[in-house]
């Protein structure tokens, strides 16, 4: 099993949501309110003001899925919230050992 990660822009939560949805088998998601900013090396002429206060709103996304599902979510996730600009986001993958379901403690595929 794997967890898929994403830090995305705002306005780009519903679209992702509908392809999201979209997806035979989808497992569904979490989203949490974050909040980030650009590494300032990737963008010219930053005041120091800029680099201390430009934090912007972001959510992140959680999505539990089996290893055969991972390209399809990344690939969505990619195509659904690139805007070509700085700040789009970040996606990753990390393993998960074990996760059982709260309601009966059933050990999950």
């Amino acid at each position: 099993m794997k967890e898929v990660r994403a830090i995305i822009r705002p306005n780009r939560r519903e679209r992702l949501r509908i392809a999201l949805r979209e997806i035979p088998n989808f497992p569904g998601m979490s989203m949490f309110s974050a909040q980030g900013f650009t590494a300032p090396a990737s963008i010219d002429k930053r005041t120091v003001r800029d680099e201390l206060t430009d934090f912007t709103e972001k959510f992140m996304v959680c999505v539990l899925c089996p290893d055969d599902m991972v390209e399809t979510i990344r690939g969505v996730i990619i195509q659904s919230c690139s805007s070509g600009q700085f700040g789009d986001g970040l996606v990753w993958v990390l393993d998960v050992a074990e996760v059982h379901r709260i309601r009966n403690g059933e050990l999950m595929d």
